[in-house]
């Protein structure tokens, strides 16, 4: 599947979904956007593993209280179905809030109709042939 084909699987998801309803402004768009990305932020701030899945027996995460439930455990590639009854399916962490960004982008880009492929390519050539650090920012 290529980016544009996810991007336009994605953008019908939202339509199924109920998010495309009524008009949204690029602003809206862009604090959307926006959203996901503070998210991951937080989800650093707070020490979370990159991608788990919290545990729902009592609202409290079993790593923290010590006791032998599921526990709000990374994800684990090796066995992704490893989860008792009390875990959660959504998954959570950087990773997840990551992926919301690049959701967010691509459903933006399906709607509007750009190539994203194209524009992504695009915009790397040009990037290797900056100079180091231009600019002259601090970061």
């Amino acid at each position: 599947m290529t980016i544009n084909e996810f991007a336009a699987e994605v953008h019908k998801n939202a339509v199924d979904h109920g998010w495309w309803e009524g008009e949204r402004t690029f602003p809206e768009i862009v604090a959307l956007i926006h959203s996901e990305v503070s998210e991951a932020l937080e989800e650093y701030r707070d020490g979370k593993p990159l991608l788990y899945f919290p545990c729902n027996a009592g609202g409290v995460c079993c790593e923290e209280d010590g006791s032998a439930h599921c526990g709000s455990r990374p994800y684990d590639p090796e066995n992704p179905n490893a989860r008792c009854s009390a875990q959660s399916k959504k998954p959570e962490g950087i990773a997840a809030e990551l992926a919301d960004v690049i959701i967010r982008v691509l459903d933006y880009c399906a709607y509007a109709g750009i190539d994203i492929e194209n524009v992504l390519e695009v915009k790397h050539e040009y990037n290797k042939s900056r100079p180091y650090r231009h600019g002259g920012k601090k970061c």
